[in-house]
């Protein structure tokens, strides 16, 4: 029986009930939260880590949860910004600039034998990687999870007009890297 998001959070508040139903949340976004994280930092590795402090974080923050939002436009909230958290560490804790942390996921991607995509996925992922932080998140809302503009403001705090301009650049560098290649 699959739950309702309005049920787990019945059931989290239940002291009685609240592992269960915390482990129910997480297998009900686990597996979209993964891929969302991904496609941003694309180590399979790196991804599973930042699955892990995405979870404890719900965990500590589902009890105050106002639902005012989507329980996953929330999540999903939480796990933009460890992504972008981490790519920053990332970038400073390497000290090279950032085009070459894209060089290097790059080459992660190409020696990644979890990826089983085809030589025009690698590309588009490539491309992908080539894009600032928040149009790669919004591209990948967009592409990857068909997310709503609506919601991705949500997500990001962002204006529908300023994520569909976001969108757009992301399109056309994409386009541009796909044509040069």
């Amino acid at each position: 029986m699959e739950y309702t998001d309005k049920e787990l959070l019945d059931k989290f508040a239940d002291p009685g009930t609240r592992n269960y139903a915390f482990n129910l949340l997480v297998k009900k976004y686990q597996e979209r939260i993964y891929w969302h994280v991904r496609r941003m930092v694309i180590d399979h590795d790196e991804a599973d880590d930042l699955v892990q402090d995405i979870f404890i974080k719900v965990w500590r923050g589902l009890e105050n949860f106002r639902e005012d939002a989507k329980i996953y436009t929330w999540m999903y909230r939480i796990a933009t910004n460890e992504c972008i958290t981490h790519l920053n560490k990332k970038k400073k804790r390497i000290f090279i600039p950032w085009v070459d942390v894209e060089g290097q996921l790059s080459q992660k991607l190409e020696s990644d034998p979890l990826f089983d995509g085809d030589k025009i996925q690698r590309k588009l992922q490539q491309a992908v990687l080539t894009l600032p932080d928040k149009q790669r998140a919004v591209f990948n809302m967009k592409y990857y999870e068909e997310m709503k503009y609506e919601e991705m403001s949500e997500v990001l705090g962002t204006s529908v007009g300023a994520l569909k301009a976001s969108y757009h650049h992301a399109v056309k560098k994409i386009e541009d890297y796909m044509k040069l290649r």
